[in-house]
This record gives C-alpha cells, structure tokens and sequence, in this order.
C-alpha cells in the first residue's frame, strides 16, 4: 500500500485572535449509528452503561501512545469516557509520533496516535501484529494549527514567510532586525536579538509536518527532506511540545513550532504566515479548518490518509496545520482490549466526543472524513 504525501523533494496576541475562532465552530458531520440490540435481560450494569449513547466497552485496561498534538484531546477524551464507562481504564503516553508507531509495532499498545503517516514498511510489519491478515490503519480523528511561537521583548507582531523560516531554522538568519525579517516587518522595532531556534529532540510527527511545509513552500531554502526526525544542525532540542513551548516561553530571542494549544495554554505569541495570499494568516481554528477542507484524502481499503497542501495560498488559509490518525488493525486486533478500544474510538469519533474540540485549539475535520472514519470503525475487529 502506498501513502502519500502532498508537495516536494502553525499570544498573548494568539489568545485573543484564537479564542474568537474557538468560539465560531462546532465539530461537523452526523453520529454513525452504533448498531446491534441492546443489553440482555440480567445483563450487569456495567454492561448497560453508556457514553454519549454510546454502548461501554466490555471492561478492561488499555493503553496508546505517541502524538503529543492530540495530548489535550486525548485528556479530555479519556476523562469524559472513565466517567461514564468506570470499569475501563485508559492510559495514554504523550512520547511523540516515532516512539507511539514503535510501541504499537511491538505489540504493547493497543492503539497508536501519529501525526504522521506509517510508511508502506511499517505497514506491511503491522502484520505481525494484526494476525489472520491484518494490517494497520489510519484513522484521521482530529486536526490543527502547527503554531510558530516566539518570545522577543518590544515585538508582540511579527509576520515571517516559508523562506525566512527555513533560514531561520537552519541557522542562516541569526539575527532577529536583519533585513529579511525587517522587509516582511515594516514599521516594526525589531532589536539585535540572536534567534534561538528550538526545535523537538524526539522523532516527531509534529516536526514531520513542519518540515513538510518548509521542504513544500520553500525548496530552495530548506535543503532536507521532511522527517519525523530533526536534520538542520544547530539550534536547541526539547523532547515533546509541552517542553519545547516552555524553552520559547523562558528564553528572550527564541522560536519554535508545536501545537496551537500549547501556544494558548502558555500565552506564548505566534507568527503570522505570508502565505502570497492578500493578506498573512494567524493561527487559529478558522484557518486551520480552512486549509484541511481543501486537503485530499487518499484511501485505500479502510486506510484514509489526509494530503496537506502545504504550498496553499488560498486567502485565510493557514498553511502549517497537523493531521492526528489513530493507528489500529483492520482486523486481528487484540481480543483482549478490542471491545474496549472500539468503544473508545468510537465514542471520540462521535458528535459528542468532537464537538468542544475547536475549544482547546484544534481544527474541524472535514464531515465526510468523520462520517467515513466513524463507519470504518464499526466495520474493524
């Protein structure tokens, strides 16, 4: 099976312009019915307990990791399910897309979250996994703005394009009133400061996609493939988003790139992207949704993978955005947390389960991809 990948070789200012698009969407699409009868007479109570309409799992502890784009979804997603279905107990481990493909490629989670997609080697691996002929799959369940956040005393604006970027993260712009980010910041009183690029340290979907973008929208100034993986020398490394964020926040002259709600959660200010479009695009929900609605979704069996258009110049459209799948088998999952797991998901993929997402800084995906995503699992085993 072949994944693709679209293009070549994301303030205190960010809370104000965000909470407004926060507060203008709701999670789109319709409920996928669950299905089947309900509980037989002198069934237990635990049997009969629900979620969002939605039938608990049979009782049982499981566990996911990777993502850290999702970490605040899958916070409340855990919570809100453990309240209604107390007898399942849920783990989730925010150590990066990399390491969550690994656990689940050796067969100690039972699900994985990643930014990225698995490649056609680590699907055909699944395999050992996914007994009786299955193999992984991608479940698109939430997206969102990859915020470039920065901390510089006097700037609380500040617009950089996908080539001043590059440099920037590639330690060819050290400085930050050289006259390349002076041109896109007329007006602005931009000090001697050196930039202090922080970059993730782990293997990363979130670096994936920002590379993704950079390799797209500036080929000529970034000279690395995207990668989960960090390739640029220089600069400073954090494990995870919620450590990268905190480097920017302490460090006077520092940029970086992780989630929009991390951006939010630290009061953290963020770039605005000139895109060509008339006018640059802050992060926020509004535009992030935007520019996923345009993307392609790329299926092949019960596998959907979502094609960004990082290169996109469409006006309002944020260009640096994240798709977050959760990665199962098609069949073989393990009959020992599988019921458990597909009530999980299915109660994450629900109306319910997405619509207060907007409100913690993550995109709407496009209705027809839930609704698919909501079928597919129903289908699985």
């Amino acid at each position: 099976m072949k994944l693709q990948r679209k293009g070549g070789p994301r303030t205190a200012a960010a809370g104000a312009a965000v909470l407004s698009g926060l507060l203008a969407l709701t999670a789109c699409g319709s409920d996928g019915g669950a299905g089947g009868s309900g509980p037989a007479a002198g069934a237990s109570a635990a049997a009969q307990r629900t979620v969002a309409g939605i039938a608990c799992g049979k009782p049982g502890s499981l566990k996911g990791s990777g993502s850290t784009a999702q970490q605040y979804a899958m916070r409340d997603w855990i919570k809100n399910y453990t309240e209604a279905c107390p007898d399942t107990r849920i783990g989730y481990t925010g150590n990066g897309s990399g390491a969550g493909q690994d656990d689940f490629l050796a067969g100690r989670t039972a699900f994985a979250g990643s930014d990225s997609p698995m490649t056609a080697d680590q699907v055909d691996r699944s395999k050992k996994v996914c007994p009786g002929g299955g193999h992984a799959i991608h479940l698109p369940m939430v997206g969102g703005p990859i915020a470039v956040g920065y901390r510089l005393a006097g700037v609380d604006k500040l617009v950089l394009d996908a080539p001043t970027l590059a440099k920037i993260f590639d330690g060819r712009i050290a400085k930050w009133n050289d006259p390349v980010i002076a041109r896109l910041n007329k007006g602005a009183k931009l000090p001697d400061t050196p930039i202090r690029p922080f970059h993730r340290s782990d293997s990363s979907g979130t670096t994936d996609n920002f590379t993704s973008y950079l390799a797209t929208a500036a080929p000529d100034a970034w000279p690395y493939a995207h990668s989960k993986e960090w390739a640029a020398d220089g600069g400073e490394g954090a494990k995870g988003s919620a450590d990268l964020a905190a480097e920017v926040q302490k460090t006077d002259g520092a940029i970086g790139y992780f989630e929009l709600p991390y951006a939010v959660a630290r009061m953290i200010r963020t770039v605005s992207i000139d895109t060509g479009a008339p006018a640059p695009v802050a992060p926020n929900v509004i535009a992030a949704s935007q520019a996923i609605a345009g993307a392609k979704t790329v299926s092949s069996g019960r596998d959907h993978v979502i094609e960004l258009d990082y290169a996109t110049k469409a006006p309002g459209a944020y260009p640096i955005d994240v798709v977050t799948y959760e990665i199962v088998c098609d069949k073989g999952n393990k009959p020992s947390t599988w019921p458990a797991t597909k009530a999980f998901l299915t109660y994450m993929a629900s109306r319910k389960g997405q619509e207060n997402l907007t409100f913690q800084g993550y995109a709407t995906l496009p209705a027809e991809v839930v609704n698919t995503v909501r079928e597919e699992i129903g289908r699985l085993s």
